[in-house]
């Protein structure tokens, strides 16, 4: 008797990615036979990198991880897992703040849609890093070479070119 494959989703907006995403993929990716990182459309939400790019570069970072599938949707991430046939959805936690969201979160899931919630802990030098700050960051002028630890090369190279194509 062949096992069935267990998928799991890992969903988040990844605007843009940072290293602390691709370490929870990296690590999350061990413990399922596929891992889908799927990049949510929320169209109440401003976009600082269109989804297309944020699937690029994430498809980019993970091309060498043969178990790693990107996609993007709309709707809600359970509906998503149901039509996956994922077992799990992952989340990666910084602190406790994260913690208490993130529970509250994934006993709703189980409540209406009975799947369960994997929590990775993040290595801790991502601890403080989000996307938000970071692009809070890029559209301040800050330095965007002093995050060469929080985020991957190519994502940087897309902030400079954002910046240059705001101003």
């Amino acid at each position: 008797m062949k096992a069935q494959e267990k998928i799991a989703i890992f969903p988040g907006t990844f605007d843009p990615p940072t290293l602390g995403h691709l370490d929870v993929i990296e690590r999350g990716r061990h413990l399922f036979d596929r891992l889908i990182v799927a990049i949510g459309v929320n169209a109440d939400k401003t976009q600082f990198f269109p989804v297309e790019l944020r699937r690029k570069l994430l498809e980019h970072s993970t091309r060498d991880w043969g178990n790693v599938m990107v996609e993007s949707y709309t709707g809600l991430t359970v509906d998503l897992v149901k039509r996956r046939g994922a077992v799990a959805i992952i989340r990666g936690l910084r602190n406790m703040t994260d913690l208490e969201y993130e529970f509250q979160l994934a006993l709703t899931n189980r409540a209406i849609a009975s799947v369960e919630t994997v929590f990775i802990m993040t290595n801790e030098k991502f601890g403080f890093t989000s996307s938000s700050l970071i692009r809070q960051i890029a559209a301040l002028g800050g330095d965007l070479q002093k995050l060469t630890t929080l985020l991957p090369e190519e994502v940087i190279t897309e902030l400079e070119r954002q910046r240059q194509v705001r101003s």
